[in-house]
């Protein structure tokens, strides 16, 4: 199982297509899988589980894999099935073959996680098996090469409820060629249309805006402050982001592709995210701020960078549309 090429990263589901691709020959940065899969975005989204909003910065999930694979021209195989039985069947004949497969599930019961949240969108790749265990690929922060419990990654895969997927399972298999320099074009510019036409106000730059207004609102509506705002700030720094809800990761997208498609509006939307990331930064560390003290001050002043934060992103946005 270990002769397995492994590609992790600091966000789960460029580490598991990563490792995917990379058992293809398919070599690529976590942040050049980031932008070709049409990565970035935002989103204010209410589940019913969690007490308060939860701020997204990046595309719905699974998107990510679908748009790489569409962009890079490979063919994407998924299986789903509400069976543990045949989910277990849809991915061992691969690994008895060598070949990585990757899983949504929900972290919530996998062994070697230690903070208990239900996160039923997580992604990695499972690469082996023995007769009690799972050997997975996961990111950086959760230990890289890990194991789980069979009976544990049944649990996990298949969980219900919010981003939950039916067993979810995938693998990637090469087509044909592909041209980096058009997959690029064709990643930046869709990826731009999206963020700049959100179907409703919660998402794209809307979405950043509706999060400024709304940030005295959720204050007076949480009966926890304290963790409210504290767990607000860790997701959007620390659960797989990069720092800077994927800001960062997007970031370095686009001063890679300035390297090889040598367009000036990439550079200038490369300055513009870098501008970004740093004000991300400040509004999750005023997130921080309002946990500790519970002072709802804070909260007015990251409302006025949120408000920038969009000005920014719609004008960089606007510069790759146009490519």
């Amino acid at each position: 199982m270990y002769s397995v090429k492994t590609k992790i990263g600091e966000h789960c589901e460029t580490t598991a297509t990563g490792t995917l691709l990379l058992n293809l020959g398919v070599e690529l940065s976590e942040p050049m899988l980031f932008g070709l899969g049409e990565g970035l975005g935002f989103g204010v989204i209410n589940f019913g589980k969690m007490p308060f909003p939860f701020l997204g910065g990046r595309t719905k999930t699974g998107l990510i894999t679908e748009k790489l694979c569409e962009n890079l021209n490979l063919e994407l195989i998924q299986c789903r099935t509400t069976s543990v039985k045949k989910a277990w069947s849809n991915i061992k004949g691969e690994l008895d073959n060598g070949i990585p497969v990757g899983l949504q599930l929900d972290s919530y019961y996998l062994d070697y996680f230690t903070t208990k949240v239900h996160f039923a969108g997580h992604y990695v790749a499972i690469i082996g098996y023995d007769e009690t265990h799972a050997f997975l690929v996961d990111t950086l922060q959760q230990g890289g090469v890990v194991s789980t419990s069979l009976e544990s990654l049944a649990d996990a895969r298949n969980a219900k409820g919010p981003m939950s997927d039916k067993n979810m399972s995938y693998t990637i298999k090469l087509k044909g060629d592909y041209d980096l320099k058009d997959a690029l074009i064709k990643a930046l510019k869709n990826n731009a249309v999206e963020f700049l036409n959100p179907p409703i106000r919660n998402f794209g730059y809307k979405g950043i805006i509706k999060a400024s207004q709304e940030l005295s609102k959720w204050f007076h509506e949480s009966s926890n402050p304290e963790n409210d705002f504290k767990t607000m700030a860790m997701l959007m720094e620390k659960a797989g982001t990069g720092g800077s809800i994927f800001r960062n990761i997007y970031r370095d997208f686009l001063y890679e592709a300035y390297g090889i498609l040598k367009l000036e509006p990439i550079l200038e939307a490369h300055k513009q995210f870098l501008e970004s990331a740093k004000l991300w930064s400040k509004v999750i560390n005023l997130f921080e701020e309002t946990g500790e003290t519970e002072d709802e001050k804070y909260l007015e002043e990251a409302s006025i960078i949120l408000m920038r934060i969009s000005k920014i992103e719609y004008d960089a946005m606007s510069l790759l549309e146009q490519l």
